[in-house]
């Protein structure tokens, strides 16, 4: 919700848009070169990338409308309330997403390995212990390292803590006024962000070269990759949500009464940060 908010008596509709459509094409693409990526395809990469930033364009001129359309004096105190049960509605969703992966993680942790290391199975697997992080009873993946707290995880769970607190001190300066207040804290959140993906792409890489950790290590490494990446997509995505804030303060934007667009990114943000305690717990210490 911008400055320009509106008692308009009407609920603004806006007509027919071509973006969900190209949205959902980039990112089919996108999750295509992915797939083949992963699977040794060469052209996977290139596909992948492609999508990723044709996904960027489709969402620079989404997000263009909605804000011409909000600082054009069309949204009223009515789509701001709709704006708020759909981010509502929307993190849930991004709940129960997350919650089925803690739950294959789970299942597999808790129900899987322990059955594979019964008695029962003690013919077929005479040497199998259940131990979480190992290359799975019938020896057909390559050794490799687990993945500890320290140092990195550890730094970068300081880093998203900190984020959250930049966050809020950025969103108590916009509720009093101060646009510049608002915008360097906002800035320092954004750099967390930043310096968080750094570092978890450098841990990927020292996975891959060190640990010999991969997507391929058996169920741990699915399990690893499939949280910390979709997790790490999530920050990169969140953090995109809050640059496009942040030069939306420096443009003012926003008021101290109205300015939804912030909050709903604030929300996503730190919805990101309790997934990420989540994971340090139960990836790196469990």
């Amino acid at each position: 919700m911008s400055s320009q908010h509106a008692n308009a008596p009407y609920y603004f509709v806006p007509g027919p848009s071509k973006w969900p459509v190209l949205g959902g094409t980039t990112l089919l693409l996108t999750m295509i070169g992915a797939s083949a990526w992963v699977n040794g395809l060469a052209w996977g990469s290139y596909l992948n990338f492609a999508g990723i930033i044709l996904t960027l364009v489709v969402l620079y001129k989404w997000f263009g409308d909605a804000i011409a359309e909000s600082e054009g004096g069309k949204y009223s105190a009515r789509i701001d309330v709709s704006f708020r049960w759909s981010m509502s509605w929307f993190i849930f969703s991004e709940v129960m997403f997350f919650a089925a992966f803690f739950g294959a993680l789970f299942y597999a942790r808790t129900i899987s390995m322990p059955w594979l290391a019964d008695f029962d199975h003690k013919v077929l697997w005479p040497d199998f212990a259940a131990n979480w992080g190992n290359v799975g009873p019938a020896g057909t993946v390559e050794a490799f390292k687990t993945m500890g707290p320290f140092p990195i995880p550890t730094i970068n769970t300081a880093l998203l803590l900190t984020s959250g607190v930049t966050l809020t001190i950025s969103h108590h300066a916009l509720r009093e006024g101060h646009r510049a207040k608002t915008a360097i804290w906002l800035f320092a959140t954004v750099l967390l962000g930043a310096v968080f993906m750094g570092f978890q792409a450098y841990e990927y890489m020292h996975a891959y070269s060190e640990l010999n950790l991969k997507l391929t290590s058996g169920i741990y490494g699915s399990t690893f990759f499939m949280l910390t990446g979709f997790h790490g997509f999530h920050v990169t995505m969140g953090a995109i949500m809050l640059s496009v804030v942040l030069y939306r303060v420096m443009k003012g934007h926003f008021t101290p009464e109205h300015h939804f667009a912030f909050e709903g990114a604030a929300w996503y943000w730190h919805f990101v940060d309790v997934v990420w305690l989540g994971l340090y717990v139960v990836v790196y210490w469990l």
